[in-house]
């Protein structure tokens, strides 16, 4: 089986390391004192040369670097990766490549080395643009230092991004809207804005459990949702994804591979992969979590993945549906239909499709899927209703 998606791949590079863990972060991130750059510069650099192995004759088309908080990555590291990157697989065009980084004045007096190092878009995590709730997020920067890590990172690269969390306690519409109308003032190409969301593990779990963190009512969150979405657009960023939004043209092509489920290679502690094969098989790949273990483990094995299998139809066209659907494009019906080889109208039950596009949730006609702007606010329970039909069970 095949699923009809063209011959470029993304990389992906996981640096676990940060200088404090945000009390909202359920990442695979670590506060480690010191790291031995030399090492683990050794590791990623040998499991990319071991994985690489698995997706020959590719076409490259964006690198990412993760984490954690790569920014704290030696550059040299970075231009090691990039290079061999480069050298297994040539392109005729320069891939993306990103780097997601912090504005502290540490990480920001960095970014200059990292685009001598081949970097071409940086993704600058602000998330807030008021020092008081960047306190309550955990942040390390200032909201003074957030804007002249944005005015460098500006000079240094041709793209540049950065994020936003909202849905804050004690926030109201009037002061999201005064605060997303600064970010758009500052914005070049590119924002994410995420709502606020308590995970479970999290130190914001726990004091939300016991009432510390008020968070607004779904009612303002979801105005909070719309009024993002109306501002971004009508200043030249509209949605492309549920919390991202770009000016046309200046989308993240790595994001974009995972959204429309093309193939990746992760490398790193608990870093995934997607790869089709030549029998046509999809596989997921995942790395050993832990850092010091997944060091370990690429000394000895020349790789830390510890978990390899092939996925059955009935998880290709739910990984297919659960990213696709983010996107404002939807999914193509025809690659569903392939990837589940059965028609739409085997595949789901007919009265409860009817519903979900008579409620104004999803859109269908012969080549898309769509999430509506409401479907996209009910996700969660659109992707359920879909998903839990007998005809879509583990038996495909």
């Amino acid at each position: 089986m095949t699923d009809n998606v063209d011959d470029g791949f993304g990389l992906y590079v996981h640096w676990p390391f940060c200088l404090s863990k945000c009390p909202y972060c359920d990442f695979n991130s670590h506060v480690s004192g010191a790291v031995d750059n030399d090492r683990w510069r050794r590791a990623l650099l040998h499991e990319l040369e071991s994985l690489a192995t698995r997706v020959t004759s590719r076409h490259l088309k964006s690198v990412f670097f993760g984490g954690g908080t790569p920014s704290l990555m030696d550059p040299d590291t970075t231009a090691v990766i990039i290079e061999a990157a480069r050298n297994i697989w040539p392109n005729n065009a320069e891939p993306e490549i990103t780097l997601e980084a912090n504005p502290t004045s540490a990480e920001t007096f960095r970014l200059r080395s990292f685009r001598a190092a081949g970097v071409n878009r940086l993704s600058l995590g602000i998330q807030a643009l008021n020092d008081e709730d960047l306190a309550f997020l955990g942040r390390t920067h200032m909201a003074r230092e957030a804007l002249g890590a944005l005015d460098i990172a500006k000079s240094c690269f041709e793209r540049v991004s950065f994020d936003l969390i909202y849905a804050r306690p004690r926030q109201s519409l009037v002061s999201w809207e005064a605060e997303l109308r600064q970010a758009i003032a500052l914005t070049s190409e590119h924002l994410s804005v995420y709502q606020l969301t308590i995970e479970p593990g999290t130190q914001f779990h726990a004091r939300h459990g016991r009432g510390e963190i008020p968070l607004p009512d779904e009612d303002l969150g979801g105005a909070m949702f719309e009024l993002t979405r109306a501002l971004l657009a009508g200043a030249g960023l509209p949605a492309y994804e549920i919390s991202n939004h770009a000016r046309p043209g200046a989308e993240c092509q790595h994001n974009l591979v995972y959204w429309r489920s093309q193939d990746y290679l992760g490398i790193g502690p608990g870093a995934h992969s997607r790869i089709t094969r030549q029998n046509g098989h999809r596989y997921s790949l995942r790395a050993h979590r832990a850092p010091s273990i997944w060091l370990d483990h690429v000394e000895k094995y020349g790789q830390g993945v510890i978990e390899e299998a092939s996925l059955s139809r009935w998880e290709s066209v739910v990984e297919f549906l659960m990213m696709g659907l983010r996107l404002t494009e939807g999914v193509s019906r025809s690659r569903l239909e392939f990837i589940a080889e059965e028609s739409l109208e085997d595949m789901f039950n007919a009265n409860d499709l009817a519903a979900l596009i008579d409620q104004g949730y999803i859109r269908v006609d012969r080549t898309v899927i769509q999430a509506t702007e409401s479907g996209l606010q009910r996700l969660d329970g659109v992707l359920a209703m879909l998903l839990a039909r007998p005809q879509l069970r583990p038996a495909l």
